[in-house]
């Protein structure tokens, strides 16, 4: 047998049991929908959200929030030096909305990236027992808040994260997203974020619901003042501080549109991905070459071999990733499955011009501010 046909026939059973791996383990994680709501609700929520020239999308997102049906909950805004209309918006939700309460800062000190400053400050104007941090773009269904509270205090959580359905008026991005989440779990198994014997973490930024006494022992946004995935590293710190994590699916609760186009996404994901790999050009080369033989190479390299035995074996390997994503999403397009290898591209072209571009520039530019690579490695 060649090497070729070895390669092929070893991706062929690898996606099969990935495939079947995911499958399970994602009907492990509950979805927020089925959950009861908190008929007790003598638990305090301070809602923070961290906004910067949001204009865009800011009312809508605002009454969602304001919409939900829990009380007692205060509603931070947390306006970040934005320099289009969104202090007007914001002054006129308040009007409208009462229980909407604005920060605005002016300045950014000095070793703080905007984001997590902005939520730190968000959390030093309250003192509620438990903390929900968002983001400006994310619509709750009314129950979502009640659903999620009665879960994670029944269960004596400390971190209850929301991994929100995420919809683009783009189909080429959503078919790209299939990919990207596959990766995502993979690389971060949501499933044993409960297990105290797993170090697997997850947080999102759209919902991150802590316990105040946990943001308070794990060191708060103060231990991750420069780290662009806050939201994960936050998760990563109660799980190393021994506290109790768990994780839902948001699905017809919590939705957002996390970009509208393929170029948006590739800008978006730019800033974030050589920090996510830890700053190390190794990672990069790891994530770029294992992405290449896993997603990209298999499905085109068996078609064009001209064997019929591995042009068998690529069209299987299609018919896994098709059925898989059916069975993950019924709602998907049925073509979303053909594009694991173009997206799987898209993506080792991210990691590859985030860090070119980071090495190059010796850091990173986040929003108006340059960052240099030695200061960010220095809150390893």
């Amino acid at each position: 047998m060649s090497v070729m046909f070895i390669y092929i026939l070893l991706s062929l059973v690898a996606w099969f049991l990935a495939a079947i791996y995911l499958v399970i383990n994602n009907r492990r994680i509950a979805l927020l929908k089925d959950q009861p709501v908190l008929l007790n609700k003598e638990h305090p929520v301070a809602l923070i959200i961290a906004v910067r020239n949001e204009e865009a999308d800011l009312r809508e997102a605002l009454e969602s929030v304001c919409r939900l049906r829990y009380e007692p909950l205060r509603i931070i805004v947390v306006n970040d030096r934005s320099t289009d209309n969104t202090p007007v918006i914001l002054q006129q939700m308040a009007g409208i909305f009462p229980q909407i309460n604005i920060v605005t800062i002016t300045a950014l000190p000095p070793k703080w990236l905007g984001k997590t400053h902005a939520l730190y400050q968000g959390a030093l104007h309250t003192d509620e027992e438990w903390i929900l941090f968002t983001d400006a773009d994310v619509h709750f269904h009314p129950d979502a808040l009640n659903k999620a509270m009665h879960y994670a205090t029944s269960r004596n959580l400390d971190h209850l994260t929301i991994l929100p359905e995420i919809n683009s008026r783009s189909s080429a991005l959503n078919s790209a997203m299939v990919t990207f989440r596959t990766m995502l779990e993979l690389k971060l198994r949501p499933w044993k974020a409960r297990s105290p014997r797993s170090s697997a973490s997850v947080g999102v930024g759209a919902f991150n619901l802590l316990r105040r006494t946990a943001y308070e022992k794990i060191g708060t946004h103060e231990r991750i003042r420069l780290k662009p995935d806050d939201d994960l590293q936050l998760a990563k710190m109660i799980k190393e501080n021994g506290l109790r994590q768990d994780v839902l699916y948001g699905n017809g609760q919590v939705q957002l549109e996390w970009y509208t186009s393929i170029r948006q996404f590739v800008q978006g994901l730019m800033k974030n991905m050589y920090p996510a790999l830890g700053y190390r050009l190794s990672q990069s080369i790891l994530a770029i070459s294992g992405t290449f033989f896993v997603f990209v190479l298999p499905v085109p390299l068996g078609l064009l071999s001209g064997n019929n035995l591995m042009i068998l074996m690529a069209l299987l390997i299609l018919v896994i990733q098709l059925v898989f994503s059916r069975i993950r999403d019924h709602k998907m397009k049925w073509w979303y499955g053909l594009t694991f290898p173009l997206a799987g591209a898209l993506m080792m072209y991210v990691v590859a011009k985030a860090t070119i571009l980071t090495l190059k520039q010796n850091g990173i530019y986040w929003r108006d501010h340059f960052y240099s690579l030695e200061e960010l490695r220095e809150e390893k």
